[in-house]
């Protein structure tokens, strides 16, 4: 609504992630959900599968043999002293989310335009906030009832799920999945790791 301030639409606004699904309407995607902290809003954005895996991967810090293309990017930044100090969802038109990264060198400061998958993957390694404005919530966001905030789990891992057919690890001893954990990981079947660590945390 508006407060009276002229440039009410530039007030940002705190993200975090509440968690991830595959896609029902989209074959290969998943949805990435995004609420305003201390707040009922969210914001759901369709992403790709590599980006979901990596978004995955770093938020239960999974080590991998090999640095994904995003590990490799925070590398490289960090070599030049170049760090990313906050992402902004900056707009959404026709359905698309886009965002940009805040960077700096110490000396001078660059907003660099990037897809939104790929921010929310830089911003979970280079540790920094994420924010959107107040344009977009009311825009694109959805409020979510008491009832159905109550019905979520609050760990986004939790929160991950997968086709059913997909799902096939219930039969496995808590070792045997450990194992495959472990084999996932380092054949770089990083899809299949997700499936077998949320199979794991349901248990426990």
């Amino acid at each position: 609504m508006y407060n009276g301030n002229e440039r009410w639409d530039m007030e940002k606004i705190r993200l975090e992630i509440i968690g991830m699904s595959y896609s029902q309407s989209q074959s290969g995607a998943y949805a990435l959900i995004l609420g305003e902290k201390d707040g009922k809003r969210r914001l759901p954005i369709i992403i790709g599968g590599f980006e979901a895996q990596s978004i995955a991967i770093e938020l239960e810090k999974i080590k991998t043999p090999r640095p994904l293309t995003h590990d490799l990017f925070k590398t490289f930044a960090e070599s030049f002293d170049i760090r990313i100090s906050e992402v902004i969802v900056n707009k959404f038109s026709e359905g698309v989310f886009y965002a940009v990264l805040l960077c700096s060198d110490g000396k001078k400061e660059m907003e660099i335009d990037s897809r939104t998958s790929d921010a929310i993957a830089l911003a979970l390694r280079f540790g920094c906030p994420v924010y959107t404005y107040e344009s977009i919530m009311v825009a694109a966001g959805i409020l979510m009832e008491e009832d159905s905030e109550n019905s979520k789990p609050e760990d986004p891992a939790e929160e991950d799920t997968l086709p059913e057919e997909e799902t096939s690890y219930s039969e496995y001893s808590p070792e045997e999945l450990d194992s495959m954990l472990q084999s996932a990981v380092e054949n770089e079947e990083y899809e299949k790791a997700v499936r077998i660590r949320d199979e794991i945390k349901k248990r426990k």
